[in-house]
């Protein structure tokens, strides 16, 4: 249970400060953080959180990130579920807190593409451009495959694991930085249900590419990572040190 609580209150943060910074603060004028301070706002929640709860549960918050895991052989298939409904359930528990606050704020409307941070595609968006739906969904499967690359890499046993978070984190922010003006970035399907639900309409209807993409990617990371890259010791077991004795006996036995 202590695992599921850090994957729940991890993704709250994850989309509470991640889409809370772009609904709040991006677009505020003169003093307003813009694209650059929303990519390093989602980047900093998964650092932050990758050092406070990341040794209880792994610090997934993600499920393309647990399916990754899986894939590359870190996590076990019967933790899958229980991880996805932790982190969907911490994400909506987040976009409610912020549905909430906005609330209290004049003029508040979640219409629209892109509103209240939730991902799209074929549709005008930044500077007026649309992607179309293979465009997004190559996208955000090839970000989340090195998403995946990024997170084994750094937390592989031969690797400096006390800056893993920060490498992870910096992927993310690194991501954002890309993906913002193609899909409003998800790599994340728990992050893109949650501002969905409060959205409907066009969010919902395309939610289903930011379930898929974000999984297909995660899982060809996982792989590429362990089949590839990963680096292999030799395992010497009991039995072969027995076989290996017996063959060559010590050069200093004497015959009679």
């Amino acid at each position: 249970m202590k695992k599921l609580f850090a994957e729940f209150f991890g993704t709250f943060w994850l989309v509470f400060g991640g889409c809370g910074s772009a609904v709040f603060a991006a677009g505020v004028p003169e003093i307003g953080i813009g694209l650059a301070g929303v990519s390093l706002a989602f980047g900093l929640t998964v650092l932050t959180m990758a050092y406070a709860v990341g040794h209880i549960s792994g610090g997934h918050f993600n499920p393309a990130v647990s399916f990754g895991l899986w894939a590359g052989g870190r996590f076990s298939s019967r933790d899958l579920l229980p991880y996805i409904a932790a982190q969907v359930l911490g994400a909506t528990a987040a976009a409610g807190v912020l549905y909430l606050i906005l609330q209290g704020a004049e003029a508040f409307s979640a219409e629209g593409t892109g509103a209240f941070a939730t991902n799209f595609y074929d549709a005008p968006g930044y500077a007026g451009r649309s992607y179309s739906m293979p465009a997004a969904f190559l996208a955000e499967a090839v970000l989340t495959a090195f998403f995946l690359i990024v997170i084994m890499g750094a937390t592989d046993r031969f690797a400096s694991g006390k800056f893993a978070g920060v490498a992870i984190g910096l992927a993310l922010t690194l991501i954002h930085l890309i993906s913002i003006p193609i899909t409003n970035t998800s790599v994340n399907p728990a992050r893109s249900t949650s501002q969905a639900i409060f959205v409907g309409g066009q969010a919902i209807s395309q939610l289903w590419l930011f379930w898929l993409a974000p999984i297909a990617g995660g899982i060809a990371g996982g792989f590429v990572y362990r089949t590839l890259l990963q680096r292999r010791e030799e395992i010497i077991t009991a039995e072969s040190i027995v076989q290996h004795t017996v063959a060559t006996p010590p050069a200093d036995v004497h015959q009679n």
